[in-house]
């Protein structure tokens, strides 16, 4: 393996310290502390497990941390007027609803009633439009994490070629829109692009968000290329157990990569790091204080 490993603990640990650091100053100089609520309905286990992490970090970061739990067969009329409290709130900053919703529930409606301005996850059309339109906006955090990734390798994305694999509204679209803003030179890519491949193999920096375990193989890569995974794939193991992969098959890509991001131990360690990113900054937003230093 010749490729340099991305430690995205290292890296979100990093980050989580920097957004403590602005946390404290905005408490002392303003007198102001970040909020977020996070609203989980139903009792998914990792649903559950992830919502845990994100509580226990915005605490870490000095930060209000609120939790709503929801049964599974809540009313959609119930869960929207818990968002419409939570929009009026002043204490809340942030608010993330923890998908996906149970069966019944429509997910796009609930997303568009979140506030855009505390919509940290940055999926409401207002903050997809305005990232689309090159403007300022909450943008989700996954693909943020995945620029910072980049970054850690890259001093600048100017001028690279980049392409993504995957045109999900969470990952791959986002992604995009943050790529051009660095001045990247990017293709977007899906199930349906022909020789996949061959279009990969002319890329400096590869993100894989397709959902399909170790798809991406070696000879996609062309040498030296920053590869980042952002799947996360349970797949079966000889001894009736199973283990996590990503979108890479990460043995053989490491032998020609320049460097990448393992699974786990990458870009999933970025996102909680990236929500506590959002919220301070949709607080300052709100409260009509500078863009904070991270």
């Amino acid at each position: 393996m010749t490729a340099r490993i991305i430690d995205g603990k290292i890296i979100a640990a990093d980050l989580r310290t920097q957004v403590a650091r602005e946390v404290e100053r905005v408490k002392r100089d303003h007198g102001l502390t970040p909020g977020l609520a996070v609203v989980l309905v139903g009792n998914d286990p990792a649903s559950e497990v992830y919502v845990r992490s994100k509580h226990t970090q915005t605490q870490a970061a000095g930060m209000a941390s609120f939790e709503h739990k929801l049964p599974a067969d809540v009313a959609q009329d119930d869960l929207l007027a818990l968002v419409a409290k939570l929009n009026k709130d002043p204490a809340v900053h942030g608010i993330l609803v923890q998908l996906p919703l149970p069966k019944g529930l429509e997910t796009e409606v609930v997303i568009n009633a979140i506030d855009p301005a505390k919509d940290v996850d940055g999926l409401h059309p207002h903050n997809a439009g305005r990232l689309a339109g090159g403007q300022p906006a909450l943008a989700p955090c996954t693909p943020l994490g995945c620029i910072i990734l980049s970054k850690t390798v890259h001093g600048s994305l100017e001028g690279l070629n980049a392409i993504v694999i995957g045109r999900s509204n969470l990952v791959g679209r986002p992604l995009v829109q943050l790529l051009l803003n660095e001045n990247a030179t990017v293709t977007i890519a899906h199930s349906r692009s022909r020789d996949l491949a061959a279009l990969t193999a002319r890329a400096d920096l590869v993100y894989a968000a397709v959902g399909r375990p170790e798809m991406v193989k070696r000879d996609w890569i062309k040498p030296g290329a920053t590869v980042i995974d952002v799947g996360i794939n349970r797949i079966p193991t000889a001894e009736g157990k199973t283990r996590l992969v990503g979108d890479v098959a990460y043995a053989e890509v490491a032998e020609v990569a320049g460097a990448i991001t393992p699974v786990p131990g990458g870009v999933g360690q970025m996102t909680v790091a990236c929500l506590l990113v959002n919220t301070l900054r949709a607080a300052c937003a709100i409260a009509g204080l500078p863009k904070p230093a991270v």
